[in-house]
């Protein structure tokens, strides 16, 4: 058996190293074999200038790690005839100022350009949504704006890191948005970690927004939190970690099983992570006609018999686990058709993945490191998926939410409901053509176009429907 895999070098970890290199034969070439042999990838080199007897270029090496980077300019620094004059972290730089800005759409350039945006003409508009504030929607930005709402409790694999610290990514979210499906979207980072709290403020801020993508929200208080604003408001409020996991999710697993000939409500489903994407994701398993789901965390699978669960935990129990397994998650998957890791590095093991049925489907999630490499159970299962861009098979949630709000979006929906859930899931894995099927690909590209619009005009017609759409899908006169 292999050991746990490194994790490979990345974008995520580059730097660009300013050398000045000593003009003889072969000092590149020696620049380039240290790296190497640090583990670097070499990227873009660019010659910045040629001095006296020195070349100087900028290198571009991809890492695995912070210290990664660290070690191999390390072994740069250790040259002969090379000399570092500083090192510049391509993913800080990139974040200098920020990610995303706001632009206007029409010129201020002259008295009248500024007398019809802002004061006097400004006022008329301002009147007529007063008189009748369903036209908010066509004369303000509410139409296509989404607040990216977090309390900072649940970033990344970070955990609880603070409002100010989850920006970046609730920036990265804004820039992802607008890049897959034209949705301007804007972080709120609220410094409360306070029920009550987050549903008042979100509540107050809806009236500029169309809908509410909710974000790195700790369990269990993601539930509630949602749950409210959802009554409460008359726009959609979508909580990705939940929602937008388990669409992905279903998309793959609908497609994988297809591959292996397996039909959803044969299938027997292993869970590991029952946070607030384990839950959705059952959730959305069930409605797909799965029977048997088998749900665990670090002391095992969840069943009736636990005396330890919490009430969103025993809820669970209730709906799944229908033999009332009690085992280790390993023994849990003991004939099982498929996997579905929603927790972190060392779940499973290769031993459990090997007792799988025949065509077993594995999709180890966990970010940056999967509940078991694929490495290791190379040649285990018929389908392998990760949430890693650097293997095949990326479950990624950029497939769905995009789409998912521009849909909800286009015919200004009341919410985002369990059809159009399952239509933009259907939608994600459509895509997906019968005779491109492969091990290797049974879920597109996070950079395939077709998707978003596929999911958009997918969500737009369940919106429509189901009744919770406010206008067809199509642009309407103001």
């Amino acid at each position: 058996m292999l050991g746990m895999s490194q994790p490979r070098p990345s974008a995520s970890f580059s730097a660009t190293l300013r050398v000045h290199l000593n003009d003889r034969p072969g000092a590149f070439a020696d620049l380039a074999r240290a790296i190497g042999d640090a583990g670097g990838n070499l990227g873009a080199i660019d010659l910045v200038r040629v001095e006296s007897g020195k070349k100087v270029r900028d290198i571009t090496v991809d890492a695995a790690s912070a210290d990664h980077i660290e070690s191999i300019v390390a072994a740069v620094r250790l040259l002969t005839g090379v000399e570092v004059e500083h090192v510049s972290d391509r993913t800080f730089l990139l974040h200098l100022g920020g990610k995303i800005e706001m632009a206007s759409k029409s010129p201020l350039k002259t008295r009248d350009d500024l007398s019809m945006a802002y004061t006097p003409g400004v006022a008329r508009v301002c009147r007529a949504i007063a008189d009748d504030p369903a036209k908010v929607w066509n004369l303000t930005i509410k139409q296509n704006t989404v607040a990216v709402v977090t309390d900072g409790t649940a970033v990344l694999g970070l955990g609880d890191i603070g409002a100010e610290a989850a920006m970046p990514v609730m920036e990265g979210k804004a820039m992802l948005f607008k890049e897959f499906a034209g949705v301007d979207a804007w972080p709120i980072c609220l410094a409360t970690k306070d029920v009550d709290e987050i549903v008042a403020a979100v509540t107050a801020i809806a009236p500029g927004f169309g809908g509410i993508n909710l974000e790195d929200i700790s369990a269990p208080r993601c539930f509630e939190i949602e749950s409210r604003l959802k009554e409460t408001l008359d726009i959609p409020v979508f909580h990705d970690d939940q929602h937008g996991t388990a669409v992905v999710v279903i998309a793959a697993f609908l497609n994988a099983l297809r591959l292996v000939d397996k039909r959803p409500e044969d299938a027997k489903v292993v869970l590991t992570g029952v946070g607030a994407a384990g839950v959705a994701t059952t959730d959305m398993l069930l409605a797909a006609g799965v029977r048997e789901i088998i749900g665990c965390d670090r002391k095992g699978a969840l069943h009736r018999g636990r005396d330890d669960l919490g009430p969103w935990k025993a809820a669970f129990a209730e709906r799944t686990n229908p033999n009332g397994f009690a085992g280790s998650a390993d023994e849990a998957l003991d004939g099982a058709d498929v996997f579905i890791g929603l927790s972190g590095p060392g779940a499973v093991t290769r031993g459990g993945i090997a007792s799988m049925a025949d065509g077993a489907i594995v999709f180890a999630m966990a970010n940056p490191t999967p509940e078991v490499p694929p490495e290791e159970i190379e040649g285990l299962a018929a389908v392998v998926a990760t949430g890693r861009s650097d293997y095949p098979n990326q479950i990624n949630n950029v497939l769905a939410f995009p789409g998912i709000f521009r849909g909800a979006l286009d015919v200004r929906a009341s919410a985002i409901n369990e059809e159009m859930k399952l239509a933009a899931a259907e939608a994600i894995a459509a895509v997906v053509k019968p005779d491109e099927l492969s091990p290797e690909y049974v879920i597109p590209s996070v950079f395939n176009r077709e998707v978003a619009p596929l999911v958009a005009t997918a969500v737009a017609a369940a919106a429509e429907s189901s009744g919770v759409a406010r206008r067809r899908h199509a642009a309407q006169p103001v």
